[in-house]
């Protein structure tokens, strides 16, 4: 199939930052692409052929979508399954698959997932409801602390909570959830994996990620992770694995744990371009979003290996500020060699919202590393 300056059409589900990224490498390539999102704001919307705005889980909206598009793929897993689903059964492409979707989509079948498959993952207990949980709490088949989650949608450091005390749980909301084992752990990682419907596969190296203590959001994503190399090639060769138990196209981004004792365990993934890969942009031959489209494409996948050292800084919105976004200090960081800051098109900022993020590429990571805390001190996103 041409692709390439053709009447080919490319749908995407979702019209976010990731979409909005994706769109670079599309326009590259003079590739149509039409975007489906519930928002008239949607960053988007200023870069894709046609724009449609409707319900992400409403099986009509995204069925009707579909049927426009040759090949469909997404940027957020809350999309509706069921029409999909008859989408691929009627020979329209979707990548990643729904199949692979199912699994993923909630955190708990994810999870069962992992131990049917023998991933290494955290112990845990799957709960029906907030009020099942807290009877288990009380006669104490779980043991505080633990972690929370809830099985479905969750996002951006929402739908986590670690329950230090009993009373914890009287501020979550009763919803389907799992209990997770506490794991102290040295360093949070993660690896991204590109696979094509051929089979062909490559991962990108070992990222490691700094969070905020806070809003349990990724602050800092370094590449390449400060770790030893034994452990950095078993952590791709899980990540490897996983991908290939879950037998997906596209992007998958493998969240992990580094043990006390080095082991590694699998927290959770995202089948689509992830915020572990943003630094790919400046700092890789290939970027996460290039490969995407790539992989989804089934044209050869491209090289993964990064030129340079590479952070990310996300710019969330400051505490405090809610409503018409101002990016302060941008002009100082701009003046700034191997800074590059990318803006996400979103008007409207609130505390700890996703509004941005800067790459830092330089061939000295520890000067990479003091640069990115130079950036983060430096710039705010503000009212």
């Amino acid at each position: 199939m041409n692709y390439f300056s053709s009447d080919f059409k490319l749908g995407i589900l979702g019209g976010g930052q990731l979409g909005k990224m994706l769109l670079f490498d599309t326009r590259k390539f003079d590739i149509q692409t039409y975007v489906l999102d519930p928002s008239d704001e949607a960053p988007c919307k200023i870069a894709c052929n046609q724009f449609f705005k409707g319900d992400l889980m409403d099986f009509d909206t995204v069925y009707n979508f579909g049927k426009q598009v040759d090949v469909l793929t997404f940027e957020i897993e809350l999309v509706n399954l069921e029409a999909l689903e008859k989408l691929e059964n009627e020979g329209k492409k979707v990548y990643p698959s729904p199949k692979t979707l199912r699994l993923i989509q909630n955190k708990g079948v994810q999870k069962d997932f992992y131990t049917k498959h023998n991933i290494p993952t955290a112990p845990y207990t799957r709960f029906e409801n907030l009020d099942a949980l807290q009877l288990a709490v009380t006669s104490s088949e779980v043991e505080l602390p633990f972690v929370w989650k809830c099985t479905e949608f969750g996002y951006d450091g929402n739908g986590v909570k670690v329950v230090r005390k009993a009373s914890d749980l009287d501020l979550l909301p009763n919803v389907e959830c799992i209990a997770e084992t506490m794991i102290p752990f040295k360093n949070e990682l993660a690896v991204i994996v590109c696979r094509n419907p051929s089979g062909e596969i490559k991962t990108y190296p070992v990222v490691e990620m700094e969070f905020h203590p806070e809003a349990n959001q990724v602050e800092y994503v370094i590449c390449p992770a400060r770790i030893d190399e034994k452990v950095a090639e078993k952590a791709r060769a899980i990540a490897l694995n996983v991908s290939q138990q879950f037998n997906h196209v596209g992007l998958l981004a493998v969240e992990m744990f580094q043990t006390e004792d080095d082991d590694i365990l699998v927290n959770e993934v995202a089948p689509r371009p992830h915020n572990s890969g943003h630094y790919s942009i400046e700092a890789s031959y290939t970027s996460q979003f290039e490969n995407h489209l790539r992989a989804i494409l089934d044209l050869p996948l491209g090289n993964t290996d990064s030129k340079v050292a590479g952070i990310m800084v996300n710019l969330v919105g400051a505490e405090g500020h809610s409503g018409d976004v101002v990016y302060e200090n941008i002009e100082t960081i701009l003046g700034w060699n191997g800074v590059t800051p990318h803006i996400y098109g979103k008007k409207q900022t609130r505390p700890f919202r996703k509004m941005g993020h800067v790459t830092i590429a330089n061939e000295n990571m520890a000067e990479a590393r003091r640069i990115a805390e130079e950036v983060k001190n430096t710039i705010r996103v503000i009212t």
